[in-house]
């Protein structure tokens, strides 16, 4: 059998070394490869039955932009091993910033590519605010501090009345648009479906650089034994602050892309589900792996708010006696909730877990030297 596995593969070993040594080019290659694809998948039975194609294209976007969050919030838990529970504030502020500085609320109208840089300075200036009084705290301690952090923002913005409009949000954000070239319409999902692919294609690369870099591996030391990184001259401190500021900035940036996509920011799209959600997506996908961890969120993303949600059109296509009579709308969270507890007793370094977490997970093998 591993003959005829070796034989399958061996055209193909060539095309995997060398993006192996390009790893930047082969993100590119599969980014784009993958955005083709699937907007064509959706032209095939049965998911040409579910919804139109450009409502599958609107909501493989929003998928991409919570991948994007998870890869933020994966910096920080599986690279460096801190725990944060209130990632959706950093989020928040990023879409709080564009809605301020590009919105009839505020009477600013500035444009949404500078706004990027901006959403990211602030998500990482309140992430080292954050970070910096957190630094001697670790696990259970870090997590409910997060959790405070991540609970304070929302209801801040939610009482900032005269800043944020309370409750009602600040609606009427701009959409990007490159003047004379392309217009951003509410109408036409695919000049933002290209915006986001660029944009997760361009924080995948930087994240893999970083995890290559002398500080990916500063954060591997930290993750792994944290007083000994420390004990062998790693400045914790830093490396901890840069893990939190690296990791608010994604979200910062995000949020901005996601206020500008649908237009509308308000508290309570920013609440503690939001983290766990990305939290989720990190542990589903394979905390530490990059791409495992952007698959989990984008198939959590589907699964939870399309494939459940149409469940009955499904089951209606198929003619299934029985399961017409159940309207699984009702039971959507309870199915994923199932599918959870499942995917942890089933598979618990995730879809796509790092080669760290495989040997973690790996059964012990007792051989003549003994444990294997």
């Amino acid at each position: 059998m591993s003959r005829i596995v070796d034989a399958v593969n061996a055209p193909f070993a060539p095309v995997r070394a060398y993006f192996r040594k390009h790893r930047s080019f082969g993100i590119f290659v599969g980014v784009v490869l993958l955005s083709v694809a699937l907007p064509l998948l959706t032209r095939v039975p049965p998911f040409d039955g579910i919804q139109s194609t450009n409502a599958w294209v609107n909501a493989f976007t929003t998928a991409a932009i919570y991948a994007m969050l998870a890869m933020g919030l994966n910096v920080v838990i599986g690279f460096a091993g801190l725990l944060d529970l209130g990632y959706a504030a950093f989020f928040a502020l990023g879409g709080y910033t564009y809605a301020l500085a590009a919105s009839p609320f505020s009477g600013i109208h500035l444009p949404f590519w500078p706004m990027l840089l901006a959403g990211g300075i602030v998500g990482a200036i309140f992430g080292v605010l954050l970070g910096a009084p957190t630094l001697r705290l670790r696990g259970d301690y870090l997590a409910i501090v997060t959790l405070g952090f991540g609970e304070i923002v929302p209801i801040t913005l939610m009482n900032a009345d005269k800043f944020t409009d309370g409750v009602n949000g600040i609606g009427g954000i701009d959409k990007p648009n490159i003047p004379g070239i392309l217009q951003f319409t509410l109408i036409n999902p695919w000049p933002m479906y290209g915006l986001v692919v660029v944009l997760f294609t361009l924080i995948m690369i930087m994240i893999y650089r970083l995890e290559d870099s002398r500080l990916g591996r500063t954060w591997d030391a930290i993750r792994e034994d944290e007083l000994a990184a420390e004990s062998s001259g790693v400045n914790t401190v830093i490396a901890k602050l840069q893990a939190f500021a690296v990791g608010a900035s994604i979200a910062g940036i995000v949020g901005v892309v996601n206020a500008a996509k649908i237009t509308i920011v308000t508290p309570d799209q920013f609440r503690f589900a939001v983290s766990i959600s990305a939290l989720a997506a990190v542990v589903l996908g394979g905390m530490g792996n990059t791409i495992g961890v952007a698959t989990g969120a984008f198939i959590i993303y589907l699964f939870q708010s399309i494939l459940l949600k149409q469940l009955n059109t499904l089951v209606e296509n198929f003619n299934i006696p029985i399961l017409n009579q159940i309207d699984f709308l009702e039971f959507q969270y309870v199915l994923y909730g199932i599918v959870l507890v499942l995917m942890m007793l089933k598979r618990p370094q995730g879809i796509f877990p790092a080669r760290r977490r495989m040997r973690e997970f790996a059964p012990l093998k007792i051989g003549k030297g003994g444990l294997k």
